[in-house]
């Protein structure tokens, strides 16, 4: 009996279709192969099962490779440990190849590339100023080759950089270089081979239209650590999360700006924010990403509208979070928003996951609809529920007193702001 697969999404079918009926791709449904069609045999043995004591099991050694570069090792746990297999995300110009020269430059690297030449790796390592002496760098794609240079490599290099995995292919599989198939089998033998050979490896995956990484997703589960690299191209600011570490921290955040020479590490927790004076819709923030404060700068418009329906434009917040915190408002406020379109922006081109600026948005907003400015060098800091009621946020009291190390002269919080109604008094 016949069986087919879709090499774009891996859907079966037991029968052969034009279009796959998952992912909607034309002419991707492919016979498979014997071993794992109904009723035959396979040829490979079976196995038998090993039983380990965990006794038996030597530890696994902690010995880290330290980049050099700190808001690389912060993020990553403190360096990148022999063994461990990373996955680095962005959308594509965000700066992932730039971070990775710039940050392994200490170490010896194997870089594997598809999607640029040797000529135009090295013209930016050498823009970079990077050692260009513990840099090795292939062009071959082929999975069972890069395993077999792996081993012969083994005592001479660190780490391994795959740029990117959607470039790889496996000789034993149908199907184009990024497909589903491709994808899942190409890194599941280089992520056996390096943690056989003890050979840490960072694996470069682009990002979707829909935010996702390519695949869709099918890499994560697979890989160690997963590591996105954010940014708007229009800004020079970059944001470095883990989004999943085996071996470290997954709060903390390395921030970078890119300039002509490259990214450089950015210290300063100020460094989003303008407090040259009072502006209407401007309201700062607080959050602690990690063991870091961060302050950042909200800013909102809301202008009379002439549409039926409103228009709602967010950047850098979660969209549905800003309208549960605008019918928050409409309802203990009392204002008119279905009146006004509202904008709002995060400074930077950063992206805020934390709940810490809920107040933070709604006092911009009120500003701006108020028309009148915030009082100078005020920090705002709570997460509000649908009650209205100002809650206390993660660490508030170390934000606070960051902040006036920093020269905030007011921070409103839920120790003084117990609800959003009491707002009436500042504007």
């Amino acid at each position: 009996m016949a069986f087919f697969i879709c090499n774009q999404c891996g859907t079966g079918s037991g029968s052969w279709l034009g279009r796959c009926p998952n992912c909607g791709e034309f002419n991707t449904l492919k016979e498979a192969p014997s071993y794992i069609k109904e009723g035959e045999k396979t040829s490979e043995e079976t196995q038998k099962l090993t039983i380990t004591p965990f006794k038996k099991i030597q530890s696994l050694k902690k010995e880290r490779l330290i980049t050099g570069i700190f808001e690389f090792d912060r993020v990553i746990g403190g360096g990148i440990i022999p063994g461990e297999v990373v996955l680095l995300t962005g959308e594509p110009g965000v700066g992932k190849s730039t971070l990775l020269l710039q940050s392994l430059s200490k170490l010896k690297t194997l870089y594997i590339s598809g999607e640029e030449s040797a000529e135009q790796v090295r013209d930016r390592a050498e823009r970079l100023n990077v050692n260009l002496s513990n840099f090795l760098f292939s062009e071959d794609l082929q999975v069972e080759g890069i395993v077999e240079g792996l081993k012969e490599l083994e005592s001479k290099i660190d780490i391994v950089v795959v740029d990117s995995i959607q470039t790889v292919y496996s000789k034993n599989v149908d199907g184009t270089p990024g497909s589903v198939s491709q994808l899942k089998e190409s890194a599941m033998k280089l992520i056996t081979t390096t943690k056989k050979l003890k050979l840490a490896m960072i694996i470069i995956g682009h990002i979707t239209k829909g935010g996702e990484i390519a695949g869709p997703k099918s890499l994560e589960h697979m890989v160690d650590c997963v590591l996105s690299f954010e940014g708007e191209k229009i800004s020079n600011f970059r944001i470095l999360r883990a989004n999943k570490n085996r071996f470290g921290p997954t709060d903390e955040i390395g921030i970078f700006e890119m300039k002509q020479q490259g990214l450089s590490e950015v210290t300063n927790p100020l460094i989003f924010v303008d407090n040259k004076g009072e502006e209407i819709g401007k309201a700062v923030i607080g959050v602690l990403e990690g063991k870091r404060v961060l302050y950042f700068e909200i800013q909102t418009l809301a202008v009379p509208t002439i549409l039926a329906i409103p228009r709602r434009v967010v950047k850098g917040l979660d969209y549905n979070k800003v309208l549960l915190l605008l019918a928050v408002m409409r309802k203990y406020l009392g204002h008119p928003l279905d009146k006004f379109d509202i904008y709002v922006n995060v400074i930077g081109g950063v992206n805020i996951k934390s709940t810490a600026s809920d107040l933070g948005l709604i006092v911009s907003l009120l500003s701006s609809l108020n028309n009148k400015p915030l009082p100078k060098k005020s920090l705002f800091v709570g997460e509000v529920g649908l009650l209205g009621e100002v809650r206390k946020v993660y660490f508030e009291e170390k934000i606070i007193q960051e902040a006036k190390r920093l020269g905030f002269k007011n921070s409103y919080s839920s120790s003084n702001l117990p609800h959003i109604k009491m707002l009436r008094n500042i504007l």
